[in-house]
């Protein structure tokens, strides 16, 4: 299952994003999303966990959590990603 974790401390990296959601069960890959242009976290990621049952406790574990510490103050945000065909369109004017 592909994991969306949103609202992430930019200081989070990608061992401690894996380290967090290793805690219940296998991870195969941890990703921060970050710019293009200056290399710094747009305060997001993705998780991904073979295990369905293994992602969904996490899931419940570490949605609206301060994930174990790390995020320094601030609230995470983690559901299972949508496919991109299925997230609303951004509003007109949006470049992308």
């Amino acid at each position: 299952m592909n994991i969306y974790v949103g609202n992430l401390a930019y200081s989070v990296t990608q061992e401690e994003l894996r380290e967090a959601f290793g805690a219940y069960g296998e991870v195969e890959s941890a990703t921060i999303i970050t710019d293009r242009e200056t290399g710094r976290s747009k305060g997001f990621g993705f998780v991904e966990m073979q295990n369905n049952a293994e992602a969904d406790v996490a899931i419940k574990a570490l949605n609206d959590t301060q994930m174990n510490g790390l995020n320094k103050g601030r609230n995470v945000k983690v559901n299972q990603a949508r496919a991109r065909g299925d997230r609303p369109q951004r509003g007109a004017g949006s470049r992308y």
